[in-house]
């Protein structure tokens, strides 16, 4: 029996002046999940993201945050909701501190919990507390990456929205990422992860869908899309033909 949905996306349309971005999109995310959603560049997956946080407008569709529908709502009373937004490229305010950053994520927090949300994202990260006095602009990729997703967890989300978290990263620094992602979903944050490595992202994910040119063209399990030809091929790197291992996903 599937978990109740946390998120739920209704036939989303989305529009950039006359080109269709994102048309006829559904998807769900269950309590404590994690989902991946897979494409290539351009097919729609961050402006997904984006409509979900509130900073982009959709022209049709619905979405629904623990049975709430958020789909009008302001970017700001959607994070103090409960969801929060890890953008692609981390967008962290480069002038600030690492501090001020922290703090920036937590504007919606009450003053007098502040304090112990700075310090669970610092235990998370414990090179943030070494360089909390530090400029955001430098530090290097993998600790913008952290910085970026402790400020998102400030407001202590119960649904976390990941755009591409390893881009960039050295393999050693993405493999510590995703061993994050999971610490953090195992306190049971459902997380919607966009993510290039495919192979990465369907290993962590219980389910996923995958866009083409704005629309969900194959979805299920990570173990049946591993499994699909069509996504092996276009996202495993992987022959249509040759056989699953390892429930499917060639790693």
């Amino acid at each position: 029996m599937r978990m109740p949905a946390t998120l739920a996306v209704e036939d989303l349309a989305v529009s950039y002046g006359k080109r269709r971005a994102v048309e006829g999109v559904s998807l769900t995310v269950g309590r404590g999940e994690i989902v991946a959603l897979l494409g290539a560049n351009g097919s729609g997956k961050s402006t997904t993201l984006r409509t979900i946080s509130g900073l982009v407008r959709p022209a049709q569709g619905r979405v629904l945050y623990e049975g709430r529908d958020i789909t009008r709502e302001p970017a700001d009373r959607i994070v103090a909701a409960g969801v929060g937004h890890v953008p692609e490229g981390r967008d962290v305010f480069v002038e600030f501190t690492v501090l001020e950053n922290l703090l920036v994520g937590g504007h919606t927090v009450p003053r007098r919990d502040l304090a112990a949300r700075l310090e669970d994202a610092f235990e998370l990260f414990p090179v943030l507390r070494e360089r909390r006095r530090q400029l955001a602009g430098t530090l290097s990729g993998g600790e913008q990456q952290m910085l970026a997703i402790a400020r998102a967890l400030v407001a202590r989300p119960r649904l976390l929205l990941l755009d591409e978290p390893s881009l960039g990263l050295a393999p050693m620094l993405s493999r510590e990422i995703f061993r994050t992602i999971q610490r953090i979903n195992a306190t049971g944050v459902a997380v919607l992860l966009v993510e290039q490595n495919a192979r990465r992202a369907l290993r962590l994910a219980s389910r996923g869908y995958v866009l083409e040119t704005g629309r969900v063209v194959v979805a299920g399990t990570s173990q049946e899309l591993g499994e699909d030809p069509r996504v092996r091929a276009a996202y495993l790197g992987l022959a249509a033909h040759a056989g699953a291992r390892r429930g499917g996903l060639g790693v």
